[in-house]
């Protein structure tokens, strides 16, 4: 009796020690991948934290870190250094990188935000109500703002002089701020920012005249997820894996925003919650749920819209040559159609 006792005490221990050596080699088989986003822990990033939270990453063989950013353009120097695998970034700030670096051969691989959400803000006291009324006028913005590097398209569009224009280099702590005091004409930004940053500072969303750019005849794409050339050559069905948990909580966000706020709360405990439910709701209306993914489902790009945008970032970034569609935007690993397609 004794020696059975023994033997099964035996057996549960080998049993236990299997199981923690069989754990501890599927942790280990696991692809780390390290993701910048372009801006802070705020209510758009959800659906990349509810896709670490929820164990969607995991479940595809990767563990994801995620990493908060300062801007587009830091954002894709950390994916082109080596830094991170994969970013969130302005397309158009890759399309600009592209072209002052050709070798990196940096790609995008999903298209989040269908048209930029850079918009022209105003207070409707100024009297500037349509994009002709900048003209003479002083916009404040930081230098790398995606909206005051983007303006020369948003001119061309509405027979405008970008010359016409004053610009004021700001920090983006103060933007909001100067515009409140009525110390500027105006402001460039993403809407989702802006607009509640102004509200922080006491002044009415019904206050604000808000010009998104894509409402005034730009097409310009906006946010998209890019991957480094390593990761691509040499773990592609990591960058599918990513895509298909990131658009699995993308749909999700869009079907319940309110939970996928609540990703963001509890990535940052400072966070306002019912702030980024709000500029996450913005985000998704604005920019990801359009007429455009509606019809060709969600990460995708259409080729006349491309030529169109890409002919704008030209103009826009004073480009000494049309950049190639095809080396920026790689759709082969992006889930099917039929996973991407909303309501």
């Amino acid at each position: 009796m004794k020696n059975t006792a023994a033997r099964t005490v035996r057996r549960a221990f080998l049993a236990l020690a299997l199981g923690s050596l069989a754990a501890g080699s599927m942790a280990a088989e696991l692809t780390k991948i390290k993701f910048t986003l372009d801006w802070r822990f705020e209510g758009p990033s959800a659906p990349f934290l509810m896709a670490k939270a929820k164990g969607y990453f995991e479940a595809e063989g990767l563990d994801v870190t995620i990493d908060a950013g300062a801007g587009s353009a830091g954002a894709v120097t950390r994916v082109a250094t080596g830094a991170y695998d994969m970013g969130f970034v302005d397309f158009n700030a890759l399309v600009e990188h592209d072209a002052s670096n050709p070798a990196s051969k940096l790609q995008a691989v999903y298209m989040v935000y269908n048209f930029t959400p850079a918009a022209v803000v105003t207070l409707k006291k100024s009297g500037i109500a349509k994009p002709a009324d900048v003209v003479g006028k002083t916009l404040a913005a930081p230098v790398f703002d995606a909206g005051r590097k983007a303006f020369p398209a948003f001119a061309k569009s509405n027979n405008i002089d970008p010359a016409a224009v004053k610009w004021q280099s700001v920090d983006p702590a103060i933007r909001e701020t100067l515009l409140a005091r009525g110390e500027v004409d105006g402001i460039t930004g993403f809407s989702f920012t802006s607009v509640l940053s102004l509200e922080a500072r006491g002044v009415k969303a019904s206050d604000l005249n808000v010009m998104l750019y894509n409402n005034n005849g730009v097409d310009l794409y906006g946010n998209a997820i890019i991957s480094s050339p390593k990761l691509i050559a040499e773990k592609p069905k990591a960058v599918e894996g990513f895509l298909r948990a990131f658009n699995k909580a993308l749909k999700e966000t869009i079907a319940n925003p309110d939970e996928a706020a609540t990703f963001v709360k509890k990535q940052d405990s400072l966070a306002d919650l019912a702030l980024e439910t709000r500029r996450l709701k913005m985000a998704m209306s604005e920019v990801v749920v359009t007429p455009e993914t509606r019809a060709n489902g969600l990460g995708g790009v259409t080729e006349e819209r491309m030529k169109r945008s890409l002919a704008e970032t030209m103009v826009a970034y004073n480009l000494k040559a049309m950049p190639d569609a095809a080396a920026l935007f790689n759709p082969a690993f992006l889930p099917p159609k039929a996973d991407r397609m909303i309501k």
